[in-house]
């Protein structure tokens, strides 16, 4: 047996069919605070963007017509993925001095800033 959809009465206006409902979305996450402290220290790049640092340079002096960031970067990429560990490790180096660097001035930030030191130097700026 068929169904008919409800026909309006006579008198009545015709109505149609609901859609589904919209499932409910997420709030979108409220923005940082538009004043990121300056004095925190920035991470380090990975391995992989300081073996990029030397890759543009030969790329560039063998390639002088290829100008775009995205297709060095592509090239670079495919190079990184052929190379063996031990070609890799040099750059691994780098990157894990630059992270004990980056944490030690980490945990100066942080015991900086438990103390107060920044709180009554940040006021200063604002006025």
């Amino acid at each position: 047996m068929k169904t008919r959809a409800k026909q309006a009465k006579p008198g009545e206006k015709p109505t149609k069919p609901k859609a589904p409902a919209k499932k409910p979305t997420k709030p979108k996450a409220k923005k940082r605070a538009a004043k990121d402290d300056a004095r925190k220290p920035k991470k380090p790049p990975t391995a992989f963007f300081y073996y990029l640092e030397d890759f543009r340079k030969t790329f560039q002096q063998e390639n002088p017509d290829v100008k775009s960031m995205r297709d060095i970067g592509k090239a670079c990429g495919e190079k990184w993925k052929t190379m063996s560990f031990e070609e890799k490790v040099q750059y691994y180096d780098i990157a894990t001095e630059k992270r004990a660097e980056f944490e030690k001035a980490m945990a100066e930030y942080m015991k900086k800033k438990e103390s107060g030191e920044f709180s009554e130097e940040s006021d200063d700026e604002d006025e």
